[in-house]
């Protein structure tokens, strides 16, 4: 065993993953003032998505009518590995291009690294793990941008295309049509515990590491137009967002939402991020969890990094875990 293989990357950070982002609540304050129709001199475009829905990526239809997707994530380390790290944070990156029904083009790397702290050997496995999956994905990965960080981070910006005529976005849903999950939930008590303890959860990185590629270009060619991708809000996070941009109430069926294995026994025993609690708190006034007990509703709350999309629609394969209804009380309502 060499020196780099015992150090653990998540004892380097204070949070991990998408479980770090500045909680919902305390970014809708932060933007707030930044939302809203701001002219600009001379756009080369025209503005199809933008900061108004919160959506996951910035849309431009250009003159001669393509679409321009861009979007950037980047995290603290959420696994030990740094070549899984690498490749988790690309693939979770990527998902934000496919969220929007896109094909990403080209990416840049973004790196901060504690340079006295630890070695350049590990920071180049970091970026080689980023440039397997956006090769896989058939994306330029050229150059990008690093910094000396207290903390580890890593992350890509990207630029990505899409039929502006078959953009998936988040305020485009209506009622009457089902809600799909593509992957499961679970990635969030179980990386809490890898942090915490070690073990090493390969289903968990399986699906971090999986593409939302297929997922995306299915609901395209389905003819869905109103999706998000899972990610640190938690499931109940972002289909609040969705159904308070589309207007509508989002019914969830507790019992269809599928979990990765171990995910029910690391929130038994006790590997909750701080970060899914507050997802919790900043959905509770707007949705109805009378049905369920609070830790189920953790487990839906919970912090996902590089999860799965969630689709108003169905596409083969998917699970079927509510529906769209006319606007109530509530955003969401859990059964």
């Amino acid at each position: 065993m060499t020196v780099t293989d015992s150090i653990r990357l998540t004892q380097y950070a204070h949070g991990g993953g998408c479980a770090c982002k500045i909680p919902p609540g305390e970014l809708e304050q932060m933007v707030r003032g930044l939302t809203g129709s701001v002219p600009v001199r001379e756009p080369r475009g025209e503005l199809l998505v933008g900061l108004d829905t919160g959506d996951d990526a910035a849309v431009v239809r250009t003159a001669d009518g393509r679409a321009l997707v861009a979007t950037t994530d980047f995290f603290t380390p959420v696994v030990d590995d740094p070549y899984d790290w690498g490749r988790i944070a690309a693939a979770n990156a990527l998902s934000d291009v496919y969220a929007m029904g896109g094909e990403p083009l080209v990416a840049l790397n973004l790196l901060g690294w504690p340079r006295e702290v630890l070695p350049y050997d590990l920071a180049a496995e970091v970026l080689r793990g980023g440039l397997s999956v956006t090769a896989s994905a058939g994306c330029h990965l050229a150059g990008g941008h690093s910094v000396d960080d207290p903390e580890p981070k890593y992350g890509l910006a990207v630029t990505g295309l899409v039929d502006p005529d078959a953009l998936l976005r988040n305020d485009a849903g209506h009622p009457g049509v089902p809600l799909t999950l593509t992957k499961p939930l679970g990635i969030g008590v179980l990386n809490s515990r890898h942090k915490a303890t070690g073990e090493v959860f390969p289903q968990a990185i399986e699906s971090m590491t999986t593409l939302n590629r297929d997922a995306a270009r299915a609901a395209t060619t389905a003819g869905i137009r109103c999706a998000t991708d899972i990610t640190g809000f938690g499931l109940l996070g972002h289909l609040c967002k969705l159904a308070t941009a589309s207007g509508v109430t989002a019914i969830v069926d507790a019992s269809s939402v599928p979990y990765l294995d171990g995910a029910r026994e690391a929130l038994r025993d006790g590997y909750v991020s701080g970060g899914t609690r507050r997802n919790l708190a900043w959905v509770a006034p707007h949705t109805d969890l009378t049905a369920i007990p609070e830790s189920e509703a953790l487990l839906l709350a919970d912090a996902q990094t590089s999860g799965g999309l969630l689709l108003a629609g169905e596409i083969p394969g998917s699970p079927v875990i509510g529906e769209l209804v006319p606007r109530g009380e509530h955003a969401v309502i859990v059964r």
